[in-house]
């Protein structure tokens, strides 16, 4: 029997309060991962860690009430496709913020909708406009900024950084696919389940115990702030439109400067001062961009009718 889903409601107020607490537990998420290596646990042990939190939590809440159905998926290639491509994103993310600051890898991933913007070509069969790769360029231009290829600044783990990011376009071009295929449910199950199996036999490798009280908060918290986090997310888009809620993304930068300051003693610089913002901007004329599109698309079909 198919299961009820929950209808959509207008409340945007409650929908962006929803995304901002989200995108909270999402630093939360990163800063614990950066605790953790620099406590001298092993990247594979922190992301297995993470998954193996989310994963517990997901079968702990949903499948008793659930059972069996939790675990199918109507489109299992793509389901399976979608959590390799997320596991490769947080191997390098992971990897990325033991070597630099939380600050760098946030900017790094706001180039995210360039990312998307330009795959969505090949996968999706859209069309980019002439204004859109410009936006795409002068996106690139400020993430080239913040890393400063070619000075002492650069870092060789800012490619690693990136290739995280173009794993997490996939990840949500693949999630496009999933959209009302399957529920939020069985794909938390395949976004957990899959790295936890996939990391498994290299986790235990050289396994570190936390050696202090708050590092075994962290180690048991990160799991936890991503599960939050992802739910948040998910449930705020039945509150707002995806629309509406997308600059709130932005709101990572803000968050993640307040930790990288205070936590970890690393504020952010210059460059990211001068770099960030071109990427931001970049981000939201594309969003603006397809927005318009979206609406246009949507008049032609109210006056075909």
């Amino acid at each position: 029997m198919a299961r009820a889903v929950k209808p959509l409601e207008d409340r945007r107020l409650v929908g962006i309060g929803l995304a901002l607490f989200g995108y909270l537990c999402f630093c939360l998420c990163d800063s614990c991962a950066k605790w953790l290596t620099l406590s001298h646990l092993p990247t594979i042990e922190v992301v297995f860690v993470r998954y193996a939190g989310q994963f517990l939590i997901v079968l702990a809440a949903f499948a008793p009430r659930q059972g069996l159905s939790t675990f199918r998926s109507n489109r299992p290639a793509i389901a399976v496709l979608r959590g390799l491509a997320l596991m490769g994103s947080t191997l390098a993310n992971f990897f990325a913020l033991a070597f630099i600051p939380l600050t760098v890898t946030a900017s790094i991933n706001f180039t995210m909708p360039l990312v998307l913007c330009a795959l969505s070509i090949p996968m999706l069969g859209e069309r980019i406009g002439l204004k859109r790769w410009a936006a795409i360029v002068v996106g690139f231009l400020g993430v080239l900024i913040i890393v400063r290829p070619g000075t002492t600044a650069f870092h060789p783990v800012m490619i690693v950084s990136f290739l995280g990011v173009i794993c997490n376009a996939f990840y949500l071009l693949f999630t496009r696919k999933l959209a009302g295929v399957d529920p939020t449910t069985t794909q938390q199950f395949f976004a957990s389940g899959l790295p936890t199996l996939c990391l498994l036999p290299f986790a235990f490798s050289g396994w570190v115990w936390p050696s202090d009280p708050v590092t075994w908060v962290v180690f048991f918290g990160i799991g936890a702030a991503a599960m939050a986090g992802h739910q948040a997310i998910v449930i705020a888009h039945r509150f707002a439109g995806a629309s509406v809620l997308a600059p709130f993304n932005y709101s990572l930068i803000v968050y993640m400067s307040i930790s990288s300051a205070f936590i970890f003693g690393q504020p952010p610089d210059l460059s990211i001062a001068l770099g960030a913002p071109i990427v931001v901007a970049s981000g939201l004329y594309i969003w603006m961009s397809e927005r318009r599109m979206a609406r246009a698309v949507a008049a032609d079909s109210v006056g075909a009718d």
